[in-house]
């Protein structure tokens, strides 16, 4: 450990974070754990390691953590238990090469290397278009494959192919393995009662239903010897009620019974992918699962650490717990895809730096629609291999105006900051953050993980000694002002709404801005219809209904949320439903007029009576372009200044240029 205050100034503040760990024999050089996110779709569909995912892996090596788990390498070769597109595999010794660079990258940083190993049963099979669990329950997801029974044949094979690719894992220089239930895999289908409806050795009682679980550790444990530690993966709460699976109690007797069998860590995990309800969104607040981890802690040994995370991306918050003897080990993934350089700015006492995960799934969305993964707030996620991806001195230091301080215009002027420009942002609000401070005001999920990432902004453009203007417009007059001061301007001004809706008589006021609204700077009466029902109009619609306005939202399409994420759609409708917002579909707005506000569909033409009719639909602010375009050198665009969409494209544009500009 380097003596260095500077590098060393946070130890101080995070004395247990970072005091020395145990995992079976070996010592970790802190208490963090660097979890397997599912895995990354950047390989090969025959489960070769790619060049992109050695890449990714090597910062991920150099993250700081004591223990790093490498994502989950399938261990059968019938592709039985294939989860993902592209997901890596170690049933066979030809896939060994990349697996041993990995673990030497592990090594190099100086961390404790777990292989974790990932076979998904009840989700796996993607290319076999059939799937194989305990019993032949039918999926709740249509994406999913129809199931098949395994036979007892069919499971000692599994276990025995489990501990050939253990063994396989340790020869490849990794210290230690992962086993994994988390989000219904193989394992989780076997311990819930749910896909476990087997009458033989394997089902019935919770101890007999972990039966499969405790051949498997006694299989690889008698491959890879007690030198190597064991982990295995375990739901504290399944969320899987609604279908039969097992309650909490069930979920701690089966992580008793790991402890009683000879793991050396238990990792406690939470839900699965047909749970009805949030585990790991930007909706469950942080800290929200700790409960399960300190049950862990009560039923397992001492001996045996306990391994959390879920919903706690805070290293200050991952020091207390671990003082406080809630857990042993802060498990931690998503928050250092959002910033590798999470750990390290803790040990240097930089945290105010931080970029936080803002749990928007997009990781998620994309993973299940068989692409690879990326991160919203990381536009290098999966690009570190890339060139054009690097923040690299620039050969030509220019001058440089950004137009805009939202989230786009400040992640493009940060980068080329860094790259030794000399950078001045104008935003003609009071505040850096454009129009994700009234999304996040308005937030029903989490909204000041949305305003962390705004104060990240704010503090490392004053590091950077970025000059920020704020309250002031770019218009033609200023930028005369301002001739060949510049080298080259980035318009990043965001976007607008429209309220070009027909109306008819002396309306008084009752067609409001949105994105006013959203501000502040305009009130809105009791009955409110919202024109739209994309990600703008629900946030304002389900932030209204909470402070107990009568809302109902207007929507042309077919389905509310066409502009959301995929894997925060359900969570919308979800909301509109718990708080009992109206949502006419299908609807097109005729009018609108004193009192309210005429709509059509194929019902015919009715009046809805409203307080305030406020317009959602989001259009480009472009004009500066014909504006700057003879005025400065270099003129670009960036973000909902060209095309309004959502923050995650908004951050990568924004990055991107500041790479290359």
């Amino acid at each position: 450990m380097s003596t260095d205050p500077g590098i060393n100034a946070g130890l101080a503040k995070l004395p247990d974070l970072f005091k020395p760990g145990k995992l079976g024999p070996y010592e970790s050089a802190n208490r963090i754990k660097f979890g397997a996110c599912c895995v990354s779709n950047f390989n090969s569909r025959k489960g070769f390691i790619s060049e992109r995912e050695l890449a990714r892996t090597k910062v991920i090596a150099e993250s700081g953590a004591g223990i790093v788990t490498n994502q989950g390498a399938s261990p059968d070769a019938s592709g039985e238990g294939k989860a993902y597109w592209s997901q890596i595999a170690l049933f066979d010794d030809k896939f060994m090469p990349q697996f041993e660079q990995i673990a030497g990258y592990i090594h190099e940083a100086g961390a404790v290397a777990i292989q974790q190993l990932l076979h998904a049963g009840r989700y796996g099979g993607i290319d076999l278009g059939y799937c194989v669990q305990p019993s032949v329950v039918p999926q709740t997801l249509p994406h999913f494959r129809p199931p098949r029974e395994m036979t007892k044949e069919d499971i000692r094979f599994c276990i025995a192919e489990h501990a050939e690719t253990a063994e396989r894992a340790i020869r490849a220089g990794f210290d230690g393995v992962e086993l994994t239930s988390f989000m219904g895999y193989l394992l989780a289908n076997f311990n819930s009662p749910f896909t476990n409806k087997r009458s033989d050795e394997y089902g019935g009682s919770t101890r007999n239903r972990c039966r499969f679980m405790t051949e498997l550790i006694y299989s690889i444990k008698d491959k890879i010897g007690d030198e190597h530690p064991l982990i295995v993966r375990l739901n504290g709460a399944e969320l899987m009620d609604k279908w039969g699976g097992s309650d909490e109690d069930d979920c701690f007797e089966i992580i008793a019974t790991a402890g009683e069998h000879g793991v050396d860590m238990v990792s406690v995990t939470v839900g699965w992918q047909e749970a009805p309800e949030s585990s790991i969104g930007r909706d469950v607040p942080p800290g929200h699962w700790n409960r399960l981890a300190v049950r862990a802690r009560e039923v397992l040994p001492a001996s045996v650490p306990v391994a959390f995370g879920v919903r706690l991306p805070d290293p200050v918050d991952a020091d207390r717990c671990i003082a406080e003897g809630e857990f042993d080990f802060w498990e931690v993934c998503r928050p250092m895809l959002a910033d590798p350089e999470l750990i390290h700015k803790a040990r240097e006492d930089r945290l105010e730096e931080k970029r936080v995960c803002v749990g928007s799934l997009n990781c998620l969305s994309r993973l299940f629609r068989d692409l690879p993964y990326t991160c919203t707030v990381n536009p290098a996620l999966g690009h570190e291999y890339e060139p054009e991806y690097r923040v690299t001195p620039t050969a030509s230091p220019k001058t440089v105006m950004v137009v805009g301080a939202g989230p786009a215009g400040m992640e493009c002027a940060i980068t080329a900051a860094k790259r030794g420009h000399a950078v001045t942002v104008y935003e003609r609000g009071p505040a850096v953050g454009g129009a994700l401070l009234g999304y996040a005001a308005h937030d029903q999920a989490h909204g000041s993980d949305l305003m962390t990432l705004v104060e990240h902004y704010r503090v490392v453009a004053g590091k950077l000694g970025i000059e920020v203007k704020l309250n002031t417009e770019v218009d033609p007059k200023l930028m005369r002002s301002k001739l060949h001061h510049y080298d080259a301007a980035v318009v990043a001004a965001g976007s607008r709404i429209a309220l070009d809706q027909p109306v008819s008589g002396e309306t008084n006021g009752l067609l409001l801005d949105g994105a006013e609204v959203a501000a502040g700077r305009a009130e809105t009466g009791q009955r409110v219809v919202v024109l739209g029902g994309g990600k703008v109009g629900l946030t304002l619609a389900e932030s209204l209904a909470v402070q107990g306005h009568e809302v109902t939202v207007v929507e042309a399409a077919k389905r509310i949320a066409g502009d959301v994420s995929p894997t925060w759609k359900w969570r919308h409708s979800a909301w509109v439903g718990e708080l009992g917002i109206a949502t006419l579909t299908e609807t097109q707005v005729v009018e609108v007029r004193p009192g309210g506000v005429a709509v059509a569909n194929g019902s015919g033409e009715r009046f809805l009576e409203a307080d305030s009719v406020i317009a959602t639909e989001r259009r480009p602010n472009q004009e500066l372009f014909q504006s700057l375009e003879w005025m400065v050198d270099e003129l670009h665009g960036i973000g909902d200044a060209l095309m309004p969409r959502g923050l995650d494209q908004a951050i990568h544009e924004g990055y991107r240029l500041g790479c290359r500009i």
